[in-house]
């Protein structure tokens, strides 16, 4: 990279990093590797963001996350986690409908467990 180009990508860094080259070198190289890195890391937290809202969504239905996805398997529901999540929380009703499906396909699915109701405190005087 000539000079041009490094001052460049080190515009908005603190320091001599944005106005001495050898300097300015140093850290942009070090922050190309950063973002390089960062955005595989990216891939990776939005996939476990979306295990844990579509395990949640399905945990209010009585059925894991595991037990969830292969019964969507076993029924051939091409849908990815990223829409699977969207699902989940902004259309609760489509999601019910495709945790029946997956309960219906799935045998381990078949034991409803449906969390006790919460009511509210009595207050004895």
């Amino acid at each position: 990279m000539n000079k041009k180009e490094v001052f460049k990508l080190a515009k908005g860094f603190r320091g001599r990093a944005k106005n001495c080259i050898r300097i300015a070198r140093e850290r942009v190289e070090k922050a190309l590797q950063y973002s390089y890195r960062d955005r595989r890391n990216k891939k990776r937290d939005m996939r476990s963001l979306w295990i844990q809202r579509i395990n949640a969504g399905t945990r209010q239905h009585g059925v894991n996350y595991g037990n969830f996805m292969h019964g969507l398997m076993k029924e051939n529901v091409q849908l990815n986690r990223k829409v699977l999540s969207e699902l989940s929380m902004h259309e609760p009703y489509s999601f019910k409908a495709l945790v029946d499906i997956s309960r219906s396909a799935f045998p381990g699915n078949k034991k409803s467990i449906v969390p006790p109701k919460k009511e509210g405190l009595a207050i004895v005087l």
